[in-house]
């Protein structure tokens, strides 16, 4: 266990530092792809803490991703220093969350999902409204990619790090316990409201904070663009397809999904829509642990043969 332990932390270490030393060799086309890898990184695994280890299927993530950039945009170009407008944005996201959470967890099951959905589209049509215009980079004149392809690598990082500690932590197990019944973990006297509110702030902060993150990175963008429920529901799908109970599954998902979809959309245009659909609906109904769960299964397989070819031989 010890070994498997130092192992898992120095091939961890040597993924780091490849990904940093990354926009030295490559080039810009290049590191914007894997700037929307590490992107939806972030909002599948803040995405997960609340849909993924709580059981709450929030179809708004993108309401809190769309709050952190609007506000942390409309502070930038307004002359704040982009740090404080960065956390700005991810605090507005946890106010909208605790605005709206209390109320929210009053709905159960499907009625919450919409909900929620119901939430970012009121806020995609409320902001296309009242900022329709254009937004531009302040600093259009000294804009460099690599600062912004590694605040999305620290920010990966810290998404993927908040949820590993979370899923080893009581309050882990706590959201985990309200996920599996919330009657029966009310009765063992673990609040469900109570960690379901606080699943709901961390994956608002995480999101606003990619909310932010994605201001920085446009040049020019529409304030209601980060509202669209594309955000939300790749990020979900993403999280699905790389498995929903685990750590690594919101991180592999993006990157299979984004390096398929570049495939598909290159080979068969707009058809990669319908693949896109299927190949979700075949992971919900067949492989409900992602490709976690499909790797584990291939892994006991494997294990399985070589198990009979022994029995075999001997």
């Amino acid at each position: 266990m010890k070994n498997r332990r130092i192992l898992t932390i120095a091939l961890l270490t040597a993924a780091v530092i490849v990904l940093a030393i990354l926009p030295v060799f490559l080039k810009d086309n290049v590191i914007t792809v894997l700037i929307y890898v590490l992107l939806y990184i972030c909002l599948a695994s803040s995405w997960n803490i609340l849909g993924g280890f709580t059981g709450q299927t929030n179809l708004g993530h993108a309401a809190f991703f769309g709050v952190g950039s609007l506000v942390t945009r409309y502070l930038w170009v307004g002359g704040l220093p982009f740090v404080p407008s960065f956390f700005i944005g991810g605090m507005t996201a946890v106010t909208l969350a605790l605005i709206i959470g209390y109320p929210a967890f009053k709905l159960r099951g499907v009625y919450f999902a919409i909900g929620t959905l119901a939430l970012a589209q009121i806020l995609s049509v409320t902001v296309g409204n009242m900022l329709p215009e254009m937004s531009y980079n302040p600093d259009i004149s000294d804009y460099l990619l690599a600062p912004r392809y590694y605040l999305f690598l620290a920010l990966a990082l810290l998404t993927a790090g908040v949820a590993y500690w979370i899923s080893k932590s009581r309050l882990g197990l706590g959201m985990m316990a309200v996920r599996e019944g919330e009657e029966a973990a009310e009765s063992l006297g673990v609040s469900a409201l109570k960690h379901k509110l606080i699943a709901l702030l961390i994956s608002a902060f995480l999101g606003g904070l990619a909310g932010g993150a994605f201001a920085y990175f446009h040049v020019s963008y529409y304030y209601y663009l980060p509202f669209g429920p594309t955000w939300t529901f790749d990020s979900m799908m993403m999280a699905y397809i790389g498995g929903t109970n685990s750590i690594i599954g919101p991180i592999i998902g993006p990157i299979f999904f984004i390096i398929l979809k570049q495939l598909l959309v290159w080979n068969v245009g707009d058809f990669h829509l319908i693949i896109f659909g299927t190949l979700f609906i075949i992971v919900v109904l067949f492989l409900p642990g992602g490709l976690v769960e499909a790797w584990k299964k291939l892994l006991m397989l494997l294990k399985n043969l070589v198990r009979r070819k022994k029995a075999e031989a001997s």
